[in-house]
């Protein structure tokens, strides 16, 4: 290895943001006892200069280097609920690919857009930058990589611009009797990184669960572990969601997407039947024809991570609803029909955990309990039942991952 400094005029680096630079070199940074680990102290210093010069003062304008999070966990996802949007995560280093920047051309590549989820800090209104999600935006910058919550927002501001654009205050002139029309003053807006804090510390959680059962004769919390985040995503941002899920649903119906990702069975009944995407690996729900068990197929594909969740799982690991440490690299998309449901199930254990599930569309419930009981088609009984509001997050950890079982009674309407 030679030099440690980068070169500003780097043709590689000059695909990447100066935002984008300073989220790697906080990655980087995380990992630098391990990429170093065998390296002779001259190498593990020309390595140390090199990551650390990515963030060095001036790149994006901003000499104050982003505050890493610390102490967090991980995120699996087999919790099934739909446009419910199930996010999954292997171990810490992906077992199949080491990241790459070609993330969306391998199925299971991790990429570049994990640099960002694991860079995150929390959002700081002392920050003059603008920034949501991991990704932080210079001022003034024209990064053709804005994160699609920083799009969302601005729609949503857009929209009032818009309406308000169209009203006018129609008034007499007095002296004259002359009508009188005068646009409405613009309302003043607040920057990007305010508008983000303020709805960071809106956000609602609930980690107070308890029911107890007893489990091979003691009492047990078998909720230990839930988390309900409520109040993640706006409504414009819910909308934007559904709508790429619905485009996703034609591409699989016209034979655009892998085979494994796109599935839609026969409803033989009611309840079953629901259509489900996967994206960053393939798992098999039971047993198939080939004799495979359930779990996750490394010899099967499915297309890589959509670059709308890749953002999605960025606001979850920045707003602290999912740990930094452990960061998903596949998901499971249900949409259900009325009527739909899944039966009672514990995740299995080939997604790591914490996993979570996310709800669009309308609110339902979700049951636990050590011994969920089936009524009948889309009909369970259990211990404890949780509701789940729309553009809320379920994170699933501890005994409420692995002892109790949870189920999804058939839902009302389209979710």
């Amino acid at each position: 290895m030679a030099d440690g400094q980068r070169n500003p005029e780097d043709p590689f680096l000059e695909k990447y943001q100066p935002a984008d630079l300073r989220i790697a070199s906080e990655f980087l940074t995380t990992w630098l006892p391990f990429l170093s680990r065998d390296l002779c102290p001259s190498c593990s210093k020309v390595l140390s200069d090199r990551v650390c010069s990515l963030a060095a003062p001036g790149v994006d304008g901003e000499p104050k280097p982003l505050q890493s999070e610390e102490g967090l966990n991980t995120l699996t996802s087999n919790a099934e609920e739909a446009p419910e949007f199930n996010e999954n995560n292997d171990d810490n280093c992906d077992r199949n690919s080491l990241g790459s920047d070609q993330d969306e051309a391998e199925t299971h590549s991790l990429g570049s857009w994990k640099d960002g989820a694991q860079g995150c800090f929390e959002p700081s209104p002392e920050v003059s930058t603008s920034s949501t999600m991991c990704e932080s935006l210079a001022v003034g910058s024209q990064s053709p990589h804005m994160s699609w919550a920083d799009m969302a927002q601005e729609d949503e501001l857009e929209e009032e611009d818009e309406q308000e654009a169209g009203k006018r205050v129609v008034d007499v002139d007095a002296s004259t009797g002359e009508l009188r029309i005068s646009a409405v003053p613009e309302k003043p807006k607040l920057p990007r990184e305010q508008r983000e804090q303020i709805r960071f510390m809106n956000v609602k959680r609930n980690k107070d669960f308890i029911c107890f059962e007893r489990i091979n004769g003691k009492l047990v919390n078998i909720l230990q572990g839930l988390e309900l985040h409520t109040g993640v995503f706006s409504a414009a941002e819910q909308k934007r969601i559904v709508d790429y899920v619905y485009e996703l649903q034609e591409k699989g119906k016209r034979g655009e997407l892998k085979d494994r990702t796109y599935s839609a069975p026969h409803k033989w009944m009611r309840g079953k039947g629901r259509v489900t995407l996967q994206f960053g690996c393939c798992y098999n729900y039971a047993t198939d024809r080939n004799g495979n068990p359930p779990g996750i197929l490394q010899n099967e594909f499915v297309d890589p991570i959509p670059h709308l969740f890749k953002v999605i799982i960025r606001r979850l690991v920045r707003w602290h609803v999912l740990p930094p440490t452990c960061v998903p690299d596949s998901c499971i998309v249900n949409i259900y029909e009325e009527g739909d449901c899944i039966p009672p199930h514990i995740d299995n254990h080939d997604f790591v955990r914490p996993f979570c599930t996310v709800s669009f569309l309308s609110e339902c419930n979700i049951r636990f309990g050590s011994n969920l009981k089936v009524i009948g088609a889309g009909e369970f009984e259990g211990s404890m039942a949780i509701s789940l509001p729309v553009g809320s997050v379920l994170v699933l950890n501890g005994n409420g991952a692995d002892v109790a079982k949870h189920c999804v009674p058939a839902v009302p309407t389209k979710r």
